[in-house]
């Protein structure tokens, strides 16, 4: 009798141990990331930059980077440094080292997750920083018919943005889809004893990056798409920040990074906080 309830025993536990076995098998393989984007996403001379892109000036340790670790994720980075919308969905970019694909190239049915910061360069953001600053005492970038051009610029401009998310949902239908905005460049006042911008320029600078924000926000809600405002995050370490605080670098770096671009410290910050709103 023992000898039939060992059996017994046994068989059931092999049962049981079956049934368990193909969960343990079959776990959810890691989500395929995608990020597409700028040089706010690329990370531009923080190093170590992709050897296998040169003239996108990528970073491994820029804010897609980050966000793939805290998920989990396995990240196709196609992010490059001077993207405009239309490189995301319509033609390829010219760089330095050559041709880069259209980066929606990257996406498929297989996609998961898919984070894109664009937009800026669009309405040459870069630009119109370089004509804040004051070489001559009492030159402005902010006069009013600077600022009414440059909104009717993010009006044009915006119709395009809506128009990639769609071609990004075509490509990535299975895929959660996020676009990333832009961060707090500087503060209110900005730091004229710091960097060379008056108050009044440096309010007008950083007025032109929430309208940026502002419209992409519309466009991704319009299409149940999500939107993270990065901007509360980096208040604070604005290119007015001491080096050690600063998400975002001055005219004149004080570490690796490009001028007005996430340093290290800032994409560990936007990758962390991206992470978080993704859950």
């Amino acid at each position: 009798m023992q000898s039939l309830i060992r059996v017994v025993a046994a068989t059931i536990a092999a049962v049981c141990l079956g049934a368990l076995l193909p969960g343990i098998a079959t776990a959810a393989p890691p989500l395929r990331y995608v990020a597409l984007g700028d040089s706010a996403a690329a990370g531009p001379l923080i190093p170590d930059q992709d050897a296998d892109s040169p003239g996108c000036l990528r970073s491994s340790r820029n804010y897609p980077s980050v966000v793939a670790a805290r998920l989990g994720a396995t990240l196709t980075d196609v992010t490059c440094s001077s993207a405009r919308t239309e490189h995301v969905a319509e033609a390829p970019q010219t760089t330095v080292a050559g041709p880069v694909p259209t980066q929606v190239q990257a996406l498929g049915p297989d996609t998961d997750l898919v984070t894109v910061t664009i937009g800026a360069n669009d309405i040459d953001l870069f630009s119109t920083a370089l004509g804040c600053l004051e070489p001559v005492p009492g030159d402005s970038c902010s006069d009013p018919a600077t600022a009414a051009e440059r909104r009717a610029r993010i009006a044009a401009a915006a119709p395009k943005w809506g128009e990639m998310l769609d071609d990004i949902a075509d490509r990535a239908p299975n895929a959660r889809v996020v676009a990333v905005g832009y961060g707090t460049y500087v503060r209110p006042g900005g730091c004229p004893s710091r960097q060379p911008m008056n108050a009044r320029d440096a309010d007008y600078l950083q007025s032109v990056v929430d309208a940026v924000n502002e419209a992409m926000a519309a466009q991704a809600r319009a299409r149940s798409m999500e939107f993270v405002d990065i901007r509360g995050r980096t208040a604070g370490g604005d290119i007015c920040a001491a080096p050690d605080r600063a998400y975002y670098a001055g005219m004149v770096p004080a570490e690796p990074a490009a001028p007005l671009h996430p340093t290290a410290l800032g994409m560990r910050a936007i990758g962390g906080y991206v992470a978080e709103q993704l859950g």
